[in-house]
């Protein structure tokens, strides 16, 4: 039986996704949590899903968009606006 690492920036956690974006130009970080259940759409190769993504206090924007494979493991990220913040940088 062959392990997968676990992803650098998406935190599987119960029905859910847990990932953070660091906008640009301000640089805060939003908090996000993918649902599993109504969220993920699917696609002839697994799952998408795409969140526009606003910080309160800046109001900066950026998009999210995540593909999954048929097991929802991720499999490709993009941010449009800003960066993934790796679990390990979490506090």
């Amino acid at each position: 039986m062959f392990f997968r690492k676990p992803d650098r920036y998406v935190k599987p956690e119960g029905g859910a996704y847990r990932v953070r974006v660091r906008t640009e130009p301000s640089g805060e970080v939003v908090p996000l949590r993918i649902s599993r259940a109504s969220e993920l759409s699917p696609t002839a190769e697994g799952y998408y899903v795409r969140k526009v993504v606003i910080a309160p206090e800046s109001l900066d924007r950026a998009v999210l968009e995540l593909w999954f494979d048929r097991r929802a493991r991720v499999v490709r990220r993009v941010v449009e606006g800003g960066e993934l913040v790796p679990v390990k940088e979490w506090e």
